[in-house]
């Protein structure tokens, strides 16, 4: 069956402010990015990623430990876990944990890592929480070759996504930059009343807080067999892994989007991470999420898209709450390790165009059918980067807010082509996001300078031009 076209024209009202950009996805097959300032980037030959180097494999110690030894490798363990505190700029936390050990007193070594770490926090100034950037990818192409292959979807590929080489040169430019991962949870705090209070950010002069988000990590349909990994898996080791499957047929995994390239990125350099913190996924639900089809109508068999019924048809052994489970387990894992959610809308909706109506009718399900899995969320980043407002604040009278607030939303993400964008009130926190995607490195890299240069890191498997939106 012919794959799901992805589309590219459609129209949102856009306000001049933040709606002169706006995301993706092909739901609706609309997309709104925007087309200021064109100008086609001069391309450099790509240069392969080093690999990343291996430990060499440790020799067993087969000797009888002795009691010295063994207090030294519980100190060992606890300087080990307070340097990565300190690493992730948790320098409070680091020095409270130090200063719990009972031995605190009358060990120098723990007395000494304590000093140090309240001398560096000395040194932090608070990062100027408007100035804040928030970047976001869509799934990540793997295989070029396949995404890229003359059909009906490449010209929304080559818009809209951005490759793995793509990826790891970004990320590692922002880092060698002094970028690092916040969330906006640290940039405003919930109250028991339901306020919103501002946050703080401390941070060693030259180090520069963002945002990262990935859109739409349900690996849809149409997707299939276009060079795009299939779904999230956890390896033997409990970690979060990619399945891909290769051209050949074959089952691969590993590094093969956004998730698990990032959390390999931030074990080699903790220092890329406030906190532990590190990207949201804005979630859609009416093909499932992370890859398992988990969605009502996989269960019931009722209201089907075409493609949800050919995938039932070519997988009779399909066992829906075993896709659910497994889902669960990869999303709790996830958490653990500093990943968040947010709602996309379950169906892709764009805010915008839709009514209150339409929205809350749109909620119900993805309270229904995706938060049991992913777990309630407050944040949700717009489709298509279409909001419920115009660039003013919120007011008590847009319907739309009211009944976002009134479930417990107090995060709101739209897309705008803007550094940075952000509002913080007493009710909601909003803040405007960057598309780094095909569309926006060829036409626009000048407005990506601030976080690298697109000579840099294009692709160059990508056809040029990239087609206009």
């Amino acid at each position: 069956m012919k794959k799901k076209r992805i589309g590219i024209l459609a129209s949102v009202l856009c306000t001049a402010m933040f709606l002169n950009g706006c995301g993706f996805l092909p739901f609706e097959e609309k997309s709104f990015y925007s087309k200021e300032g064109k100008k086609a980037v001069d391309v450099k030959p790509e240069v392969a990623a080093e690999p990343e180097p291996t430990a060499p494999p440790v020799k067993e110690d087969t000797k009888k430990e002795t009691k010295k030894d063994t207090n030294n490798g519980e100190l060992d363990k606890v300087l080990s876990k307070a340097e990565r505190m300190a690493a992730q700029y948790n320098y409070d936390g680091a020095i409270k944990y130090l200063k719990e050990q009972g031995e605190y007193d009358s060990n120098k070594a723990l007395q000494d890592a304590a000093a140090e770490y309240e001398n560096i926090r000395a040194t932090c100034v608070e990062y100027p929480l408007e100035k804040i950037t928030h970047v976001f990818f869509h799934t990540l192409i793997v295989d070029p070759s396949r995404a890229f292959d003359g059909d009906s979807d490449e010209a929304g590929y080559n818009q809209v996504m951005t490759t793995i080489s793509e990826f790891n040169k970004i990320i590692e430019t922002m880092y060698n930059k002094g970028y690092v991962l916040v969330s906006p949870h640290d940039m405003a705090t919930v109250n028991e009343d339901g306020s919103m209070s501002r946050g703080k950010i401390m941070l060693p002069p030259g180090k520069i807080p963002f945002v990262l988000s990935q859109d739409d990590v349900s690996y849809y349909h149409y997707m299939d067999g276009d060079g795009f990994a299939s779904k999230l898996v956890l390896d033997k080791e409990g970690k979060v892994k990619c399945e891909y499957v290769e051209a050949d047929g074959s089952v691969s995994v590993g590094d093969y989007d956004m998730v698990p390239l990032l959390d390999s990125f931030v074990r080699k350099h903790p220092d890329f991470s406030y906190h532990g913190r590190k990207g949201i996924l804005a979630m859609t639900g009416y093909n499932g999420v992370l890859g398992y089809r988990t969605d009502i109508a996989y269960k019931t068999g009722e209201n089907l898209q075409d493609n949800q019924r050919e995938f039932l048809e070519k997988h009779p052994d399909f066992n829906f709450d075993e896709e659910v489970k497994r889902a669960k387990e990869v999303a709790e894992a996830m958490k653990k390790t500093g990943w968040e959610f947010a709602s996309h809308t379950w169906g892709h909706k764009n805010a915008t165009e839709s009514s209150a109506e339409e929205l809350q009718t749109d909620n119900e399900k993805w309270e229904a059918y995706v938060a049991p899995i992913l777990g309630k969320t407050d944040m949700i980043i717009f489709a298509f980067g279409a909001d419920i407002g115009d660039w003013q604040e919120y007011s008590e009278d847009n319907a739309k807010f009211a009944y976002y607030k009134s479930r417990g939303y107090n995060y709101y993400c739209n897309v705008d082509s803007n550094q940075y964008w952000v509002q913080i009130t007493d009710r909601f926190f909003r803040q405007g996001r960057r598309n780094l995607d095909g569309y926006r490195m060829y036409y626009n890299p000048e407005m990506l300078s601030d976080l690298f240069d697109v000579s840099e890191v294009w692709d160059n498997s990508r056809p040029t031009p990239v087609p206009e939106i």
